[in-house]
């Protein structure tokens, strides 16, 4: 009896298994993206401030960058920006594909994306071991290995995110059309670093 009581209080709740992720497709709020956007909202106001500390220094001193200060090479953190911005795009192609219920192609998308989020600290590791200048050779240098740093910590953790959906999407039907909530976060917080990474670029690379 009881079990006859929840089955039909199912019924006339019209209840589907699928339900939420049936209503995120049909553009009902998806509050787990909600989530995402309110942490990286969080996460802007902490680069933002580093920024403005950035132009604080900058407007402060009379010589920007300090006298003595080796000059920045462009070309490998240039070679850098395109293949992070290039990834943005790579990695979207992975959404399309899961919206087509196209497993094989998140994965193939999703792996060339990781390899390049790889190759960006690859190259940033080296520009690190290659500079002309420490940590404590002046508040220029401070500001560059603190801002550079700081974002480099965070395309490791959306490395990180992007191997989970990877292993993740091994299961069968894991990740789907209709469910594919862990790919999207994924992306939206690789094109946060991605926007990151160019106001970074432009600030300490360009206009210093």
């Amino acid at each position: 009896m009881q079990g006859s009581a929840i089955e039909d209080s199912k019924l006339s709740l019209n209840y589907h298994p699928e339900t939420s992720a049936h209503d995120h497709a049909h553009g009902h709020p998806d509050h787990r993206l909600f989530g995402v956007v309110l942490f990286l909202v969080a996460e802007s106001a902490i680069f933002f401030g580093l920024f403005a500390a950035f132009l604080f220094y900058r407007a402060m001193l009379p010589v920007w960058p300090p006298a003595g200060t080796p000059e920045l090479d462009l070309t490998l953190p240039t070679i850098n920006t395109i293949v992070l911005v290039a990834s943005s795009f790579v990695m979207h192609m992975g959404q399309k594909a899961i919206k087509q219920n196209n497993n094989s192609g998140l994965q193939l998308w999703f792996g060339i994306t990781a390899l390049m989020g790889i190759a960006f600290l690859f190259g940033q590791g080296y520009e690190y071991y290659h500079a002309e200048f420490g940590l404590k050779t002046n508040v220029f240098t401070s500001a560059f290995f603190a801002l550079t740093g700081f974002h480099g910590l965070h395309v490791t953790f959306g490395l990180l995110l992007i191997l989970s959906v990877l292993w993740r999407s091994r299961a069968k039907d894991h990740y789907s059309a209709r469910s594919h909530f862990g790919v999207e976060a994924a992306e939206l917080y690789w094109h946060f670093v991605d926007v990151v990474w160019i106001i970074l670029f432009l600030l300490v690379y360009i206009l210093s």
